[in-house]
């Protein structure tokens, strides 16, 4: 039973865990697009050289259509890879065609030559399935039809012996092609794993696990430079005493203080808002979509107040208190750091102001 479900996880998965494989998808789709974005490019020269050959002499001819079809198929969807999204389905789509487009002219070759063994065919078998990262259920049923269609119609074609060669190489190159596809596949799809983690450690702080200042700022930059969006609200976040903390009770009470209010925030913030910790006792909220100064203020009220009650130190008498200056983004900032100065002058505001202790630019 572990075996087959292993088997299962490989053919479905690629030996990954099922979240884990959807997590990576768009990547695996991202990386599919690049590579075939050139194989366009090849498959196009290629066909268009064989469609002019069989124009000019008689060795060719017989595949002459085909050749057409084919050049034609090659630049639509070469066009079309500079058109679409990196991680289109309809790019992925398009590269399953590419690759039946393949395996028809594998038949197209060995249809000319009867009395030979289906080399180019076999070739395509093998070498088609290393240029696709996908479940390699979908790449094994593209093999299965490509190679039962082969036999079928080089049945009517080849004579009996050659075609009976090829019925046992096909069977054999397939199952050879199908487990290449599942090695090759699992080999990369864990190095998207490892580089995905890495990237994610990359990003996150290492106290609160939140997003780190690099990631806040690359996140919010490609926020601002949208062109499609207007709307933000940034909040600056201070702890107001924590060297009183630190002095009193120790870094160690400090850095669970700075825990604590992230630990907050990630149970606050959960409808894609943009936060972390900005850097030492500073936190940054970008909610996106808002521009207004009414609830920035009703966000900013019901923070502080949640951490005067939520945030305990050792002495329970003695409360965290925090400022917040806000900055309201209506298109204008191209660059985080710009509207980061207006925050930080809300929060200078902000932190002279003890009646309410946020101040909006």
């Amino acid at each position: 039973m572990k075996l087959f479900k292993k088997i299962k996880n490989y053919f479905f998965y690629c030996g990954i865990e099922k979240e884990e494989f959807f997590a990576l998808k768009k990547e695996c789709y991202v990386s599919n697009f690049q590579v075939w974005k050139k194989l366009h490019i090849l498959m196009a020269t290629v066909f268009t050289i064989l469609f002019v050959y069989s124009l000019l002499g008689d060795l060719l001819k017989s595949n002459m259509l085909f050749y057409m079809i084919a050049m034609i198929y090659s630049f639509i969807a070469t066009g079309l890879f500079f058109i679409l999204k990196k991680d289109s389905t309809i790019g992925q789509l398009f590269i399953y065609l590419s690759i039946s487009l393949l395996f028809l002219f594998g038949c197209f070759i060995t249809k000319n030559n009867p009395e030979n063994p289906a080399t180019t065919f076999i070739v395509l078998l093998l070498i088609t399935p290393m240029f696709m990262l996908d479940k390699p259920y979908y790449m094994t049923c593209e093999l299965i039809i490509a190679s039962v269609s082969y036999l079928i119609w080089m049945y009517y074609v080849k004579p009996y012996d050659i075609w009976q060669t090829d019925l046992v190489n096909i069977i054999i190159y397939t199952i050879i092609g199908i487990l290449i596809h599942i090695i090759a596949n699992s080999i990369r799809i864990k190095e998207f794993v490892l580089t995905r983690k890495i990237n994610i450690q990359k990003d996150l702080d290492d106290l609160t696990g939140l997003k780190n200042k690099s990631a806040l700022t690359k996140e919010i930059n490609e926020y601002l430079r949208n062109n499609s969006k207007d709307k933000g609200i940034m909040l600056l976040i201070d702890i107001d005493n924590i060297k009183s903390i630190n002095d009193s009770y120790g870094h160690d009470v400090g850095d669970n203080v700075i825990v604590q209010l992230g630990s907050y925030l990630n149970n606050t913030f959960t409808h894609g808002e943009i936060f972390g910790r900005f850097c030492g006792d500073e936190f940054l909220v970008f909610i996106q979509d808002n521009t207004s100064s009414e609830y920035a203020g009703s966000i900013a009220n019901v923070i502080i107040s949640d951490v005067l009650k939520q945030i305990v130190l050792p002495n329970k008498e003695q409360k965290v208190n925090i400022s917040i200056g806000i900055a309201i983004y209506y298109g204008v900032e191209k660059d985080y750091s710009e509207l980061l100065k207006k925050a930080n002058i809300a929060l200078y505001k902000a932190n002279d102001d003890n009646s309410k202790n946020y101040y909006i630019y």
